[in-house]
């Protein structure tokens, strides 16, 4: 089965959604078929969740957990579905890290 790699459009796509809807905290960037969804210093980046790319238009969804490590989830769909599932249903895995500190293993002064 041939891989599908993500594009510099669709990684366009995705951050033009997420800024529109007012999240212009996080970024995305593209490796191989995946994008992903990160936010904070670019030398130490939280993710959030990542698109997979699966066959020409379908893509699988998978969200970080607190310790980084990515967790499939059984959707599978457009880009655009996705990305208004994750804003829709999951709104705390897009949480800034400054407004949500009990995401971050830094002591508090």
């Amino acid at each position: 089965m041939p891989r599908y790699h993500a594009e510099s459009y669709h990684v366009s796509s995705v951050d033009s959604y997420l800024h529109s809807q007012g999240l212009v905290h996080l970024r995305a960037h593209k490796r191989g078929s995946a994008i992903t969804v990160t936010s904070g210093p670019a030398d130490d980046p939280v993710k959030h969740f990542r698109l997979r790319r699966d066959t020409v238009h379908l893509w699988c969804l998978d969200i970080a957990d607190h310790r980084g490590r990515w967790q499939r989830t059984p959707y599978r769909d457009t880009l655009d579905a996705l990305l208004e599932r994750v804003v829709s249903f999951f709104p705390w895995v897009l949480s800034p890290i400054d407004q949500n500190p009990e995401r971050t293993s830094d002591p508090e002064d």
